[in-house]
């Protein structure tokens, strides 16, 4: 499931060299590359340090020739329609990619690496602008950046996102073959992404609940599973609407997003039971901390529930933690992983390095 310009792009500069791929797409030209070539066997230094302490190239041109050789895409700016919000399409090596891969790692040891054969997994949040369409659409792009036939979909047929974040149209999509109205191609390869592909919300209907409760739903998810390695299901938000535990079943896990000084305890504590009661196994939950903008946001593995794991909220205690952090909100925290050493062990995990903030504490004045 490969978009065919962009496969054969990656596939002949693969074999190039770093400055046979630059000339072609534009960095440098042919004479430049002589200039480079002469300084690095005059200094006895790489292509790349020479290029670069000529001026003739910068290091995110030299990361860009790289991940051509590697087969590693990544996004440059001002060349794409896909949103720089999505940051790990933009860029790859930053502290928040780093944190999406680590997530990428859990998920495929714990879930889709299982030898149950696991390939589908639904994103869901207790409510509204908790960051999970941003977080299911970097996630997306990391798995295929891993080399993972990935499919994300978007099913929240009420405010739909991810069409905007990857700039493709939304007139086909999953209310299409929802309704049988579909005509065409309702799957789209996001270019220059190897191996990632979106199946947006298509034009919102009148009965989304109706049409996402339909058995064509779960056809369509195992038809899909025959395709792809890695299918990431973005749902409508828990809260509002009863939709995303209906999804989460039929993908048979769910992870759990929530944001930093909004997520309220009482809702999380009502979605994982709502989880557990229909028996749908949560392969964690990770928390947002966005400072108010998602694509600044320290993304954390707060809570990591395994195979056969009850879900025992215990936010409640951590609200020394949360208010502890409070007084750090403005530093830079690092990036932290909070995972049980036994990968069997049923207890909920959410405690030392996670950072929750109730919003039952703020003062009633305060309270949205």
């Amino acid at each position: 499931m490969m978009d065919d310009a962009a496969s054969a792009q990656f596939s002949d500069l693969s074999d190039q060299s770093i400055g046979e791929i630059l000339i072609s797409v534009g960095r440098i030209s042919p004479d430049d590359a002589e200039r480079i070539f002469r300084e690095q066997k005059k200094q006895k230094v790489r292509f790349g340090e020479a290029a670069i302490a000529l001026g003739l190239a910068t290091e995110a041109d030299i990361q860009y020739a790289l991940s051509h050789q590697f087969r590693y895409p990544y996004l440059q700016r001002g060349e794409s329609k896909v949103s720089e919000t999505v940051v790990a399409a933009y860029d790859p090596f930053s502290p928040q990619v780093e944190a999406l891969r680590a997530i990428r790692s859990q998920l495929m040891l714990r879930w889709f690496g299982g030898s149950a054969g696991r390939r589908v997994l639904a994103i869901v949040s207790p409510g509204h602008g908790e960051g999970r369409s941003w977080f299911a659409a970097n996630l997306a792009v990391v798995f295929s950046q891993l080399g993972a036939r990935t499919l994300l979909i978007d099913t929240d047929l009420r405010a739909p996102t991810l069409h905007r974040l990857f700039g493709i149209s939304n007139r086909n999509g999953l209310s299409s073959i929802l309704s049988g109205r579909a005509t065409g191609n309702v799957v789209f390869r996001v270019p220059s992404l190897i191996d990632l592909s979106i199946l947006p919300s298509g034009p919102v209907p009148p009965n989304p609940q109706e049409l996402l409760t339909r058995p064509l739903l779960d056809r369509m998810v195992a038809q899909l599973s025959n395709s792809f390695d890695v299918i990431l299901i973005d749902t409508p938000s828990s809260a509002r609407y009863a939709e995303s535990v209906s999804i989460a079943s039929r993908a048979g896990g769910a992870l759990i997003v929530c944001r930093q000084d909004q997520t309220r305890v009482r809702d999380f504590d009502t979605l994982c039971s709502r989880l557990v009661n229909a028996n749908i196994m949560i392969a964690g939950s990770v928390l947002n901390d966005v400072g108010g903008k998602a694509n600044n946001a320290e993304t954390w593995i707060a809570q990591s529930i395994n195979q056969g794991a009850t879900a025992v909220s215990r936010l409640r205690q951590l609200k020394a933690l949360s208010n502890n952090s409070r007084s750090k909100s403005s530093q830079q925290r690092p990036i932290r992983t909070v995972l049980p050493d036994d990968p069997l062990d049923k207890v909920n995990v959410m405690t030392e390095g996670a950072v929750v903030l109730d919003v039952d504490s703020v003062p009633a004045s305060e309270k949205p």
